[in-house]
């Protein structure tokens, strides 16, 4: 079997390297800080409410900034936008680890979540770029798999930081990473040829869609604290529907400078890879919360233990990730979307088999399952999506995925909470969440089947077989 390596130039594979070391700093950053919100409490004299929103108003803003990003990204120069949401996010992990109160690293962490938001598609437009057209579906599982080894790394990271130094630490690692991912992508990436792109910057449609996502993530986010019926959530829900009622208009209306093109908002293929990406984030997300809670409040285990329990998950991810590309080439779009659905839905399904007896080995089978899926899943859905889309947009098609990945999850996520605080007990409750979210996994499995575009035949079986036979030989 020929290599990605035998046919790159030593420019591309330093590029490729610069953008999975910026994956690496921001998929870190997601998790990295969830083990040190004792200590930053402690710190700061604050409670878990305030300091959960170091966690919280990134992920907002991230999510709420990422598809204004992408456009960005691909309107004036991805290498660019690289380069001043790298600054951001440096100079503000700077500023966060050296934050005197909660308010300054509260804020700190939204501008973070801004440059991160930057930096996120311009990477993926940049990683399928460097590529060679015959070997595009390889960035998919680079991306997603760098994506699992950082996400991997948060907890154990921050864990070690927060107990053997502090907290601070998490901060000041991202400067010097960043650094360099900055200084490699400056010497070996091209500069951008974007001359010929419409550079109007549609303002409405940024406002519009930034307070339709910012009030539907609020929702998500507090609706169960409040109350799904209380006057608050209800007021938000109203102006989420209202804000994304006058972006679709305008969208339909606009001319080439719109946030969202018409050609990405008609095209049927790329809706169906978002509708099943909306359906199953929602697995990923009650596992990672979900499973650490039964680790801390059934197994005794710290919350640096729990971090290094989802390691099955997360490092099965990363490995898988890193194999569906070649995959991807040789079976298709359809297949692997689906075999990374189906791997989802059994993994749910054999972890709402807990029980209050239930060791961390039996949730063993369960993880390392569910990691193959999201390896599989990620990848094919990210690389079938953007292969979809005219490449001048493919930092802006990448970040539509990923709104809807945090979106899914943050829908899944309230559905899940819903269920398990409304059960007796909360192994009762994470069971039977489990079993919803592999009753949505299995319906993923028939939207992939029916929608998702790509043949699935015996012969491109058997020629996949044949391959892997050959290549053994």
């Amino acid at each position: 079997m020929v290599s990605v390596r035998q046919k790159m130039t030593p420019a591309q594979l330093s590029g490729l390297a610069a953008m999975m070391l910026g994956t690496l700093v921001i998929a870190n950053d997601f998790t990295a800080l969830n083990v040190a919100l004792p200590a930053i409490e402690k710190t700061f004299d604050t409670d878990v409410t305030t300091a959960q929103w170091v966690i919280t108003g990134y992920a907002l803003v991230f999510g709420v900034s990422i598809v204004t990003a992408g456009r960005l990204a691909d309107m004036f120069g991805r290498r660019r936008i690289f380069f001043i949401g790298m600054t951001i996010f440096a100079l503000f992990s700077l500023i966060g680890a050296l934050a005197t109160d909660i308010w300054m690293l509260l804020i700190a962490r939204v501008i973070m979540g801004i440059g991160g938001a930057m930096v996120w598609p311009a990477m993926l437009g940049i990683t399928y770029n460097l590529l060679p057209v015959e070997k595009v579906a390889l960035a998919g599982g680079l991306f997603m798999g760098f994506t699992g080894i950082g996400n991997a790394m948060g907890p154990m990271l921050g864990g070690a930081f927060t107990e053997y130094l502090s907290w601070r630490w998490i901060f000041y690692i991202n400067v010097p990473v960043a650094a360099i991912a900055i200084l490699v992508t400056l010497w070996v990436v091209p500069k951008d040829r974007v001359d010929d792109i419409e550079k109007t910057v549609d303002y409405l449609g940024i406002i519009s869609l930034s307070l339709g996502l910012l009030a539907l993530l609020l929702v998500l986010d507090i609706g169960t604290e409040l109350g799904w019926f209380s006057p608050v959530i209800l007021g938000l829900l109203g102006l989420s529907v209202a804000a994304f009622c006058v972006f679709a208009m305008m969208e339909r209306r606009g001319g080439p400078g719109v946030l969202v093109p018409r050609e990405i908002l008609m095209n049927k293929a790329f809706s169906t890879v978002i509708l099943v990406i909306l359906t199953l984030n929602a697995v990923y997300f009650a596992a990672l919360f979900f499973l650490p809670q039964f680790m801390v409040k059934e197994l005794g285990y710290s919350a640096a233990q729990a971090g290094a329990g989802l390691l099955p998950i997360l490092l099965v991810f990363a490995g898988t990730s890193f194999i569906a590309g070649p995959l991807y080439i040789r079976l298709g779009p359809k297949l692997m979307v689906t075999i990374g659905a189906f791997c989802l839905t059994l993994s749910m399904l054999l972890l709402s088999f807990l029980e209050a007896t239930t060791p961390y080995s039996g949730l063993v089978p369960g993880m390392i399952i569910l990691g193959a899926g999201l390896g599989f899943f990620y990848a094919a859905t990210t690389t079938a999506g953007i292969t979809l889309i005219d490449p001048a947009k493919a930092s802006l098609a990448g970040a539509i995925i990923l709104m809807f990945q945090d979106a899914g999850g943050a829908i899944g996520l309230g559905l899940n909470t819903a269920v398990v605080v409304t059960a007796p007990t909360l192994i009762e409750g994470i069971s039977r969440a489990f079993i919803m979210d592999a009753v949505l996994g299995a319906i993923g499995v028939v939207i992939c089947l029916a929608l998702v575009d790509g043949p699935v035949t015996r012969e491109r079986i058997t020629a996949f077989f044949r391959k892997e036979k050959q290549d053994a030989e």
